[in-house]
């Protein structure tokens, strides 16, 4: 019986816990388009990873043209308490765990691999 109990308390966790991510991806996606001038470049958050204490998260962001990432990273980063508090505006977290910016480079490696295959196959 206290296995099925944890089992049951694990499995809530872990569904509290996707729809953090959702929510979170959502939230800052709108505020990343209303809050930040992007017009030489284009951000794209590509994944949330919210910690299962809810204390962190750790939020990949994909940023075109690759010249502008640390520019980018850096806004993000200098915005971040900005964000927490519109999202403790408008969403029904009560806390709003602590932003971990990380770029994301899985398209620029996923490119690169698509060009060493294209020229194996010439």
């Amino acid at each position: 019986m206290p296995y099925l109990l944890f089992t049951i308390y694990c499995l809530l966790n872990t569904m509290r816990i996707e729809q953090v991510n959702s929510l979170l991806q959502t939230e800052l996606g709108n505020l990343i388009i209303r809050e930040i001038p992007t017009d030489n470049f284009l951000i794209t958050i590509t994944y949330v990873d919210t910690a299962p204490n809810l204390a962190s998260v750790k939020i990949g962001v994909s940023i075109l043209p690759d010249r502008y990432s640390g520019t980018a990273l850096k806004f993000l980063k200098a915005h971040s308490s900005i964000f927490s508090r519109s999202i403790l505006k408008n969403t029904r977290l009560r806390k709003v765990p602590h932003f971990i910016w990380e770029i994301d480079a899985t398209e620029k490696k996923a490119s690169e691999i698509e060009e060493i295959l294209s020229i194996i196959r010439e």
